[in-house]
């Protein structure tokens, strides 16, 4: 599911077509209530099953780290909606072209964990992942710089901002994700 919801950003973030860029944000939306279905639905299982591949409480924080993630791609589609943005920049693509990257790689990492037997693959993910999620803060910090030394209006600086930072905090929610993926493995490996 994640991997749909990054992809559809980056399909929003990559057309000019203002009706094209709100049926996107509307499908992010629809995708983000499924992932909280998803979420949800683990959270039972976990009360009712008796045997889980490990502990109760890393599925828990992993589905919690994973439903973050959504949370903040649905916050940045939804800024650059509703705030009416119709410039979204390189910058804005490139951060979420990151965020699909580490949804990509968590989407490798965590189907390993069922069984455990490829650590290799778990851990290059959450390595590339940190490499990533490093890439987008140095481009976050490029596109703040630049938008305080060429936005004049106020209001334009603030909504590109909040768009910018809510895209970055995608990728340090990818981070957060790895660090439990990694957290799992040291316990059973």
């Amino acid at each position: 599911n994640l991997v749909e919801m990054a992809t559809v950003l980056n399909e929003l973030v990559a057309t000019t077509d203002l009706a094209v860029r709100k049926d996107k944000v509307h499908l992010i939306e629809r995708l983000e209530h499924k992932n909280d279905d998803y979420t949800h639905r683990i959270f039972v299982e976990l009360g009712q099953n008796f045997i889980t591949p490990f502990d109760r409480e890393d599925i828990h924080y992993l589905a919690a780290t994973l439903d973050d993630v959504a949370d903040y791609i649905h916050g940045s589609a939804k800024r650059m909606d509703r705030y009416k943005v119709h410039n979204l920049n390189e910058s804005i693509r490139k951060l979420a072209e990151l965020i699909l990257l580490g949804v990509l790689e968590l989407h490798k990492a965590i189907p390993e964990l069922r069984n455990m037997q490829n650590m290799r693959i778990i851990t290059d993910a959450c390595v590339k992942i940190n490499s990533l999620e490093n890439h987008a803060d140095d481009i976050y910090d490029m596109a703040i710089a630049d938008l305080f030394d060429t936005e004049q209006n106020a209001a334009e600086l603030i909504k590109m901002r909040e768009i910018y930072q809510a895209l970055e905090i995608a990728t340090d929610k990818c981070e957060d994700c790895a660090n439990v993926i990694e957290t799992i493995i040291i316990k059973y490996s």
